[in-house]
């Protein structure tokens, strides 16, 4: 091998996205099934919400379904997440994926059919019941299927055709719903979400290891009494809810579109899918990532570095600035998450990984109406960059005197 190929193969293997996992089977099919049916999740979000103003004329009734889906996601998130611990995994993660793709069936019935409000505001409140058991059920069983040095590399790769779904879910419904209408795209995400039940059948049996706890209030309970005595797993929660309620500035972008870009929707979109795109971006060039050993310090100084390019970004007058500064927020979000993730499967026992991972998907699901809800808020009382910019440098102090205060996080090692 010629010194050039072996400088090119050096390069690829420090920074490119780590492809060790895709050797194992049952990890790929589980990868490439959650990625499939995450396009068909965002492509049924957009049909959903249009199909809801269609029959109602009312941006009421579009945003009734935030809570119609928070409420079962923070229930049964924290629910699945102790059942996760008490039965297989595998047969779980089937039900609760048959239970989501049977809602999906109701949605694409209605929409032919029956066009009811009340019945596709029903089958939404399901499939996020579903959704929510699920979640934490396939990130707890990832440890048992992936060696302990690769769980970085399997989160990072989960993350990142997250994040593609988040980016090519939305721009095919724009185009499924224009040329198929809303029951062409429940059809879609039904065919899409096959590949995850596919996965789950092919799954071997994971039952529980060690002690076992009854799937209920006390056993949730446990989970929240080991979160708190843990100041390394706490932390991962903490520096997360400070990312997203202090800097995420999602809520305004249509004001930043409407005073700053002369409310183009092309820009509108840009906005959007920055943040996301970022981090795609992030996710093939994260070959680094696994080998960070502080993970403590490094989480820290890099959601600090989230809330700094926001807070930059807030203040850019170009598209294009704007768009690539939170490109790069969304690049170091992927990074936090991927470490946070990693500490919750690699620091907690097996037992407790099920309730761990039902408290993550809560605190992903609902810090970022924390942040649409603080950023609206100052946004009316400040005006549009005070809230933007003000959040984001805001976001970056908090976590870095949190973060920095904490012995045990901050001196964190994995490995």
């Amino acid at each position: 091998m010629t010194d050039q190929a072996m400088g090119v193969q050096g390069f690829v293997r420090r920074h490119i996205v780590d492809t060790r996992p895709l050797s194992i089977p049952h990890y790929r099919r589980l990868l490439f099934g959650q990625g499939l049916s995450f396009i068909g999740f965002q492509l049924t979000a957009v049909a959903v919400s249009a199909q809801v103003y269609a029959l109602t004329q009312s941006s009421l009734w579009v945003g009734l379904l935030g809570p119609v889906a928070l409420v079962p996601l923070v229930v049964f998130g924290l629910w699945g997440g102790a059942i996760a611990d008490a039965v297989d995994r595998r047969k779980l993660l089937l039900t609760c994926s048959l239970i989501s793709w049977t809602a999906t069936l109701v949605l694409l019935v209605n929409a032919v059919f029956l066009s009811n409000v009340w019945l596709l505001m029903a089958a939404v409140a399901v499939q996020s019941t579903g959704v929510a058991v699920a979640s934490p059920t396939r990130n707890a069983i990832i440890p048992r299927l992936v060696p302990k040095h690769l769980v970085p590399s399997a989160n990072t790769l989960n993350f990142t055709l997250g994040s593609l779904g988040s980016v090519l879910g939305p721009l095919l419904g724009g185009v499924v719903l224009a040329g198929g209408g809303y029951g062409m795209a429940y059809l879609i995400d039904a065919l899409l979400f096959s590949a995850s039940l596919y996965a789950a059948v092919r799954l071997p049996r994971l039952e529980p290891l060690g002690e076992t706890a009854a799937p209920g209030f006390r056993a949730v309970a446990e989970g929240l009494r080991y979160i708190l005595g843990s100041s390394i797993v706490l932390m991962s929660f903490v520096v997360d809810i400070i990312a997203m309620a202090f800097a995420l500035p999602r809520a305004l972008f249509p004001e930043l579109t409407a005073t700053r870009f002369g409310g183009s929707e092309m820009a509108f979109g840009w906005l959007s899918a920055s943040v996301a795109l970022g981090a795609v971006i992030g996710g093939v060039f994260s070959g680094w990532v696994g080998r960070v050993r502080r993970q403590g310090v490094a989480l820290t100084f890099v959601i600090a570095l989230w809330g700094l390019t926001v807070a930059a970004a807030g203040l850019a007058e170009q598209l294009w600035l704007a768009v690539a500064l939170l490109a790069a927020g969304g690049f170091a979000d992927l990074v936090s998450a991927v470490w946070r993730q990693t500490i919750l499967q690699t620091y907690a026992p097996d037992e407790m990984r099920g309730r761990l991972q039902g408290v993550f998907f809560v605190v992903v699901a609902g810090g970022p109406r924390l942040g649409d809800m603080r950023a609206g808020a100052t946004a009316a009382t400040f005006g549009l960059v005070p809230a933007w910019v003000g959040g984001g440098l805001l976001c970056a102090l908090v976590v870095l005197v949190v973060g920095l205060s904490v012995p045990a996080f901050r001196a964190y090692r994995t490995g």
